[in-house]
């Protein structure tokens, strides 16, 4: 079987995590955010969480060298033998060069959205301040119109807030595009999701 490494990217609300589970039940290998490791990592109170833990609580961001102790942590395991997806990561020339040095990276997908795209997906997201479940206004999903009342936006879905976490994926992450050269597939995002992963699946011959 030959091992697929998948490096997903795109901008805030490009939908991502939503390709990442096709992606993955297409080829039967994990989706590997750094969200999920710095949680899994957490939730073991092992020493790498208690130091990942500390930092969070402090406001500050996790060191590359610590984000990739995890990843190689979560990589060594059984279901990750026959490849993984990483979503959003390496976010920095930092962290790809640090994960050249470890292994080399297959593919690298890039779903391309306009920053007025992805400010229109995201100042739409709505959350059930009961169940914590996520809705669109604009996208997908809908909410069931007994729950409107209920729904609350988050402070990191403001237009502000969005726009400076677009500013960063500009500065920080698009240059990895052309470090990667001709292992880049770019994929038009603004469509529908069955486009989006019908696009992704015919450039990669799954």
């Amino acid at each position: 079987m030959t091992k697929r490494i998948i490096c997903l990217f795109g901008p805030q609300g490009s939908g991502k995590g939503t390709q990442a589970k096709i992606l993955t039940a297409q080829l039967h290998i994990p989706h590997i955010s750094t969200g999920d490791l710095f949680r899994a990592a957490i939730a073991s109170r092992a020493e790498l969480g208690k130091q990942v833990e500390g930092i969070l609580n402090k406001g500050e961001l996790v060191s590359d060298e610590l984000t990739f102790n995890l990843l190689k942590e979560r990589i060594s395991q059984n279901d990750c033998k026959a490849g993984f997806i990483l979503d959003g990561y390496p976010r920095t020339l930092t962290q790809a060069q640090l994960l050249d040095d470890f292994m080399n990276v297959d593919v690298v997908i890039v779903l391309e959205i306009s920053d007025a795209e992805s400010l229109k997906r995201l100042t739409n997201r709505r959350q059930d301040s009961i169940t914590g479940a996520i809705y669109n206004l604009y996208t997908v999903p809908k909410p069931p119109k007994e729950i409107e009342r209920r729904l609350i936006q988050r402070a990191d879905d403001t237009a502000e807030a969005i726009e400076k976490r677009l500013k960063k994926y500009h500065q920080q992450t698009e240059p990895l595009f052309l470090y990667y050269k001709n292992k880049v597939i770019r994929v038009n995002g603004e469509q529908s999701i069955e486009r989006v992963a019908g696009d992704i699946e015919r450039a990669l011959v799954l």
